[in-house]
């Protein structure tokens, strides 16, 4: 029997204020989990050691000098904080977002250097991590810069995925944010993700209507007219299973979404109030388009959760799971 592949993941630990500390420790308490992994965090190993002991669990940790060996049967946690961070749970401090930063910065770094091999990311606050040297809306757009590529924002569970023409933009932008050109771009993004990372040979994508019942023929709109349609049947042309604009608000309600390997909707809640009503918990964002993977849970801070030991790590390891899922079907289509 071949041994089972095991990836180095990195991860950031998000908002030390929120739920972070509790998902990464609970996720890797199972020490079954290091069969498929080597964990390296990056924050402060007294964070970490101080929420296991008030979070009563097992956590084995491992505090790492060298990123080059590190422990394959503990949690490795790289000190790059100079002192432990003083948590304040739940509370929206700019200190705290600095240090999330720290945090992302170094887990990528770390990630750009081939010194792990994905990047799973806690829930940071995007409002506490905006600075002077950090003026992204969130993760996707931090990491569009760092990494080759064309970032897309793509929800995914095992039975419902669902990408994003536009994603951290106020809904009045969004129509004059979208063209035929960023469109192709999301379009081709998403169809080379399904093939690349999921492995679906030819994947069947709808795309929703920008404006509701795609405009009723210009009466509510004409951008689904001029646009959309014009553009999607340019893509069927070219032999690709592209559909749609459709409808959005029956979309889900009527399971059409079964009929699909993905969806494409316009903007953010669009797309992610129905994702999150049908999979909160267990659903996974992806960061499709660029030249690593990162994945990250489906939910935010959870600031009112947050010191409780309440919080639910299934997310968070579904993240892990599906990060490592979509790094060995890479290289898969690499050979």
């Amino acid at each position: 029997m071949s041994a089972i592949p095991k990836i180095r993941v990195g991860i950031s630990v998000g908002d030390p204020n929120g739920i972070g500390f509790e998902i990464i420790l609970k996720a890797f308490e199972d020490k079954r989990i290091f069969d498929f992994f080597t964990p390296i965090v990056f924050a402060h190993a007294n964070n970490c050691i101080e929420e296991r002991k008030k979070l009563g669990l097992s956590t084995s940790i491992f505090r790492l000098k060298n990123l080059k060996n590190p422990n394959k049967g503990q949690l490795n946690v790289v000190d790059v904080w100079s002192t432990p961070f003083p948590i304040a749970y739940g509370k929206e401090q700019q200190e705290a977002g600095a240090h999330a930063i720290t945090s992302l910065e170094a887990a990528t770094l770390a990630l750009k250097n081939g010194a792990v091999d994905v990047l799973v990311t806690a829930p940071i606050h995007k409002k506490s991590i905006q600075s002077d040297s950090f003026k992204f809306p969130g993760h996707t757009d931090y990491l569009n810069k760092q990494l080759a590529g064309e970032s897309l924002m793509f929800m995914v569970t095992d039975t419902l995925k669902v990408a994003l023409m536009s994603d951290h933009i106020p809904l009045k932008d969004v129509v004059g944010f979208l063209n035929e050109e960023k469109i192709n771009v999301k379009i081709a993004s998403l169809e080379k993700s399904l093939i690349q990372d999921f492995g679906i040979q030819r994947p069947k994508i709808a795309v929703l209507g920008i404006n509701p019942h795609t405009g009723d023929n210009g009466v509510i709109g004409e951008e689904d007219d001029t646009l959309l349609s014009p553009l999607i049947k340019k893509w069927a042309q070219k032999g690709s299973l592209v559909f749609g604009p459709y409808p959005a608000d029956g979309f889900f309600g009527n399971q059409s979404y079964t009929k699909f390997d993905a969806v494409l909707a316009t903007y953010h809640d669009q797309g992610l109030i129905p994702f999150k009503t049908l999979s909160f918990g267990q659903g996974v964002n992806f960061t499709a388009g660029l030249s690593h993977v990162r994945t990250s849970p489906d939910h935010g801070t959870a600031f009112d959760l947050a010191g409780k030991g309440e919080a639910d790590p299934s997310s968070f390891t579904a993240a892990v799971y599906c990060a490592r899922s979509i790094f060995l079907q890479r290289e898969e289509t690499k050979e």
